[in-house]
C-alpha cells in the first residue's frame, strides 16, 4: 500500500462531521455546505434551543391557562429558534474554525474543509440573523428587552472553551434563555421563571458534559477545556449531580408557579430519565455519549409536558 493510500483510508475512517442526511442532499449543491454551517441536519439543537422557549411561555400560563395568542408565539419561536440556532452555529465556526481543523471529528467542517469561505460565512450569518430580526420585532416589549440581553452571552460563547473549564454552563445561561423570553412573552419574567431557568442551565451543564466525551482526547490535544475534561473519572458523577441540582430546581420553579402535584410528576421523570442516561453511559461512555445527548430532547419535552398539563388543568 502507497503512503497515498494509507492517508486515503485515514480520511475515509474520520466520521465527518459535516455528512447531511438524504433529505438534504436534495438541496441544490451550491447551498449544502451552508446547510452543514447552520446544522440544519442535527435537528437536536434546535430543539434544545425551541423547548425552553416553550417552557417558559407553558410555566407562566399557568395561572390562568393558555391563550389563543400562543399559537403565534409558538410558530414564532421555532422559526427564530432555527434561525438563532443556525446562526449560533455559524457565529461558533467563525471562531473555531483552526480548532475545528485540528480536532478529527470537526475537520470536515464547511470552514476548515473550504467549501465556505470566510466572507460567504459572514453572508450567511447577517441572512439569518436578519430571519431572527424578524421574530423579534413581534414580541412584546418586555420580551424584546429580555431577548437582547442574551445578546453578549451568544457573542462571548465560542471563546470561553478557551478560558474557562465551564463552558457547558456558559452554553446552560445562553442556550436556556429562551425560557425567560418565553415567560416574558406570556406575562413577565418571575421568580419562579428565574429558579427554573438555573434548573434548565443545570441540565445543559449535564448533557453538553456527555456531549464533550465524544472529543476529551482532541480537545486535550489542541488545549480546549471542558466539563468533561475537568471532572475526569468522575465525569460521570458530575453529570448526575448536575442532573439531581436540574431536578430539583425544576420541581421548585414549577411550584412556585402553582404546577402542583403535576410540577412533582415531572421532576420524578425528568431524573429517571437522567438515571437512564447515567446507567447506558456507565457501559461506555464514548460510545454512547451522542445517542445520551441526544436522547435529551425527549428529556426536555418531558418538563414541557408536565407544565402544559399544568397550564391545561
Amino acid at each position: 500500500m502507497t503512503e497515498f493510500d494509507s492517508q486515503n483510508d485515514q480520511k475515509r475512517s474520520i466520521p465527518l462531521d459535516s455528512a447531511l442526511p438524504d433529505w438534504l442532499q436534495q438541496l441544490p449543491e451550491q447551498s449544502r455546505p451552508y446547510a452543514a454551517l447552520a446544522r440544519w441536519d442535527r435537528p437536536v439543537g434546535i430543539w434544545l434551543l425551541l423547548l425552553p422557549c416553550w417552557i417558559g411561555l407553558a410555566l407562566m400560563r399557568i395561572p390562568a391557562g393558555f391563550q389563543w395568542m400562543d399559537i403565534a408565539w409558538i410558530v414564532l419561536f421555532a422559526i427564530g429558534a432555527v434561525a438563532m440556532r443556525g446562526a449560533g452555529c455559524t457565529w461558533n465556526d467563525i471562531q473555531d474554525r483552526d480548532v475545528d481543523a485540528a480536532v478529527t471529528r470537526t475537520a470536515s467542517r464547511p470552514l476548515p474543509a473550504g467549501d465556505v469561505t470566510l466572507s460567504q460565512a459572514y453572508m450567511f450569518l447577517a441572512g439569518q440573523l436578519a430571519v431572527g430580526f424578524f421574530v423579534w420585532i413581534f414580541l412584546p416589549l418586555d420580551a424584546k428587552i429580555v431577548a437582547l440581553l442574551a445578546i453578549p452571552l451568544v457573542v462571548a460563547y465560542p471563546y470561553m472553551k478557551r478560558i474557562t473549564w465551564w463552558p457547558q454552563a456558559w452554553l446552560g445561561f445562553t442556550f436556556n434563555f429562551g425560557a425567560l423570553v418565553g415567560a416574558a412573552t406570556a406575562t413577565s419574567v418571575t421568580g419562579a421563571t428565574v429558579v427554573l431557568y438555573l434548573g434548565l442551565v443545570c441540565w445543559t451543564v449535564a448533557y453538553d458534559t456527555i456531549y464533550a466525551l465524544q472529543d476529551r482526547d482532541d480537545d486535550e490535544l489542541v488545549g480546549v477545556k471542558s466539563t468533561a475534561r475537568l471532572f475526569g473519572d468522575k465525569v460521570l458523577t458530575g453529570v448526575f449531580v448536575f442532573h439531581m441540582a436540574a431536578t430539583a430546581l425544576i420541581f421548585l420553579g414549577a411550584y412556585f408557579a402553582g404546577a402542583g402535584r403535576l410540577g412533582a410528576v415531572l421532576a420524578l421523570a425528568f431524573l429517571g430519565h437522567g438515571m437512564w442516561q447515567v446507567s447506558t453511559l456507565s457501559k461506555n461512555r464514548e460510545a454512547h455519549a451522542l445517542a445520551m445527548f441526544k436522547s435529551n430532547v425527549w428529556a426536555g419535552a418531558i418538563i414541557l409536558a408536565g407544565l402544559t398539563l399544568a397550564a391545561l388543568l
